[in-house]
């Protein structure tokens, strides 16, 4: 059994003098292993232990950790002295923000920001500015940021929001302290996949902005049923809300137009991070012109304040544009590989945990989950009533004794990067497969 011991002293250390330990709770996981090399789809702890890294940061890694073609862009912009001068534009920023538009069709304008948290709130403070109203429409399972008027209803355990109900919301169940109950007021929670619930909403309230994103990736793969996102945009047609897409996963991984590019429908804002700079920190909002002109609008009682002292920093607003380049290079030759890599997953998966054994895997791409339960999710209910989360658990937490790192907590997305190979794709089926033989409380069938 790995043990370890240097992880374990510079978690101790670190909880001398952060709350917790670390700079982002989120990432605390059992056992509190502490990374300090990425290379290609690896990594390697404290303890020098290796792994097949499918946690790949919560997603940003497309190209793999350390991209040679990243790391240059990164490493000539800090050659040549770029550096934050704050005043007025750069010539990188134009760069960036038109390379976003060129390659997400319906966007007019774009903006970069430092994180996703900063550009979904921004996006829900724009759409309240452009429609005059105050209330919003989040998803039950989504997750789309930090800030007062999305910080609930991810995980949120049913003793706590109660059944199914729909048409109908649920209660906001914030994801910690501090969220005043003036803000609860104006968000709505429905269930992902639930037309009938957001027109519930709409009737009843001065909707200004339905924020979701397209495929629920907090909760593993949960992707919208045939006409759902068609019927979203119907909706906000109808009852004059902005429909906001958080691609802050989607966005870039699964195509360059982003998901609302593979599904043909335009939202009218979205908020991209994550893929879009290979690790580097960075997020934009892109969309409908009307809207995005807010931010500089002459008349500064409808301006919204867009405002950062290190939006477009040179250095993630580098490495957005080179891996954006590498996207886009060879007529998307690196969707390609993900699409082979994902398929193979998949194909060797299903070999041996098929039709009938109580596992259903979910993929989009390079993003994949495999849920204990003998169906596809549609909702967060669905997945709270049938899959069983403590196999799901002890699969991850044998998977990383044996050299594979999926993040340790139950239906967490799993990445593939186009710095895996098929041998490594080989050697993590094989993993799981003993995984879920040997150890793993399963369906007798596997």
């Amino acid at each position: 059994m790995r043990t370890y011991p240097r992880s374990n002293q510079v978690l101790e250390r670190n909880r001398r003098s952060i709350p917790g330990g670390m700079f982002s709770l989120n990432r605390e996981t059992d056992p509190g292993i502490v990374f300090v090399k990425g290379e290609g789809a690896l990594l390697w702890d404290a303890d020098g232990n290796r792994y097949i890294d499918y946690h790949a940061a919560f997603a940003p890694y497309l190209l793999g950790h350390n991209d040679l073609r990243v790391n240059a862009a990164v490493e000539s912009v800090l050659r040549d002295g770029s550096s934050l001068f704050g005043v007025n534009t750069t010539i990188l920023e134009g760069e960036l923000a038109e390379l976003i538009c060129d390659s997400v069709p319906f966007a007019d304008l774009a903006c970069v920001l430092n994180s996703g948290s900063e550009a979904t709130c921004q996006a829900i403070r724009a759409a309240r500015a452009f429609t005059g109203r105050d209330h919003i429409i989040v998803m039950q399972g989504g997750y789309n940021g930090w800030h007062n008027d999305v910080a609930c209803n991810v995980m949120t355990p049913l003793s706590e929001i109660g059944p199914r109900v729909s048409p109908g919301e649920y209660r906001f169940a914030p994801l910690g302290a501090g969220i005043p109950e003036a803000h609860r007021a104006l968000v709505h929670v429905v269930n992902f996949n639930d037309l009938d619930s957001v027109e519930y909403v709409a009737q009843r309230y001065p909707v200004a902005a339905l924020i979701t994103e397209p495929i629920l990736q907090n909760i593993g793969v949960v992707k919208p049923q045939p006409g759902y996102l068609e019927g979203l945009r119907r909706l906000a047609d109808r009852y004059g809300f902005n429909l906001i897409f958080d691609e802050v996963k989607t966005g870039f991984r699964h195509a360059l137009g982003g998901y609302s590019a593979i599904s043909g429908v335009s939202p009218d804002l979205a908020v991209y991070g994550k893929a879009m700079a290979n690790g580097y920190p960075i997020a934009a909002i892109a969309g409908r012109r009307e809207i995005m002109e807010l931010f500089s609008h002459p008349d500064p009682r409808r301006r919204v304040l867009l405002a950062g002292t290190y939006n477009g920093h040179p250095v993630p607003v580098a490495a957005a544009i080179a891996t954006l380049f590498a996207l886009r290079c060879d007529n998307g030759a690196v969707y390609t590989r993900l699409e082979s890599l994902g398929k193979r997953f998949e194909d060797g998966l299903l070999s041996f945990a098929g039709p009938g054994s109580g596992l259903t895997l979910v993929r989009q791409g390079s993003a994949f989950c495999i849920y204990f339960m003998d169906h596809a999710p549609v909702d967060w209910h669905d997945i709270a009533l049938h899959h069983d989360f403590q196999a799901d658990l002890e699969m991850r937490r044998v998977l990383i004794e044996d050299g594979i790192f999926m993040f340790p907590i139950a239906t967490k997305q799993c990445s593939i990067s186009a710095a895996h190979d098929e041998a490594l794709i080989d050697e993590t089926l094989s993993r799981i497969e003993q995984a879920l033989t040997g150890r793993v409380v399963q369906p007798a069938a596997i």
